[in-house]
């Protein structure tokens, strides 16, 4: 049985065109607390294997911190550049990976590989789930901060073993995501690595195949 109108349903298909990696931020436009935790609270209502809830935050403020961030994005970002060459390069050297500098929240998620909540149970073959999990929770905050306005940007280009050694993160925490937070400058229903011909998707019956 149907549980939600059409007009919800729609909704939450235009929820999801509109959930864009987002780069550019208002930098002097910062976001109250109130709000940031009533988006945060998605996060609960997310899957996880075992009910093992295993992300872990850390909230980013110190300028050192900041900084330390910063640099780890630019010095992974510039070796990443030397991978690319002719066309591609001069794409990738144009393309703005990181809001890092502008976003007045920044969250570093992570997995807690060791957490002993859940009792290993689904975890036990596929360990990976636990960070899966994680993934999902992170879902749940983008469409929570979207649907409040708010711009998300995942940056994914940084080391992930320095940067838990940055934040000083526990022992066991593995990171699964840099999150920039912030009010968008400008949004879009097309991914902006389309829109300079980096990539472009695929129909999903591409993706599906039967055996």
């Amino acid at each position: 049985m149907k549980q939600f109108p059409d007009e919800f349903c729609n909704q939450l298909h235009d929820l999801m065109r509109w959930r864009r990696d987002v780069r550019h931020f208002y930098a002097s436009k910062p976001v109250e607390s109130a709000l940031l935790e009533t988006v945060l609270e998605a996060i609960r209502l997310a899957p996880s294997v075992g009910l093992s809830e295993p992300w872990r935050i850390i909230s980013v403020k110190s300028d050192a911190a900041r900084q330390k961030a910063l640099n780890n994005f630019e010095n992974t970002n510039a070796d990443a550049l030397k991978g690319y060459s002719g066309d591609r390069a001069q794409i990738y050297a144009g393309l703005k990976l990181s809001g890092m500098q502008d976003a007045p929240v920044q969250l570093a998620v992570f997995c807690d590989d060791g957490t002993e909540k859940g009792a290993g149970l689904g975890a036990g073959t596929m360990p990976e789930t636990r960070r899966y999990s994680v993934v999902s929770a992170i879902m749940n905050f983008w469409l929570a901060a979207r649907a409040q306005g708010l711009g998300v940007g995942w940056v994914s280009i940084i080391d992930p073993v320095q940067m838990a050694a940055d934040l000083d993160a526990p022992d066991g925490w593995a990171l699964v995501a840099y999150l920039c937070v912030g009010w968008p400058m400008e949004t879009s229903q097309t991914p902006e690595l389309e829109t300079v011909n980096w990539e472009k998707r695929d129909p999903l019956l591409a993706e599906i195949q039967e055996r």
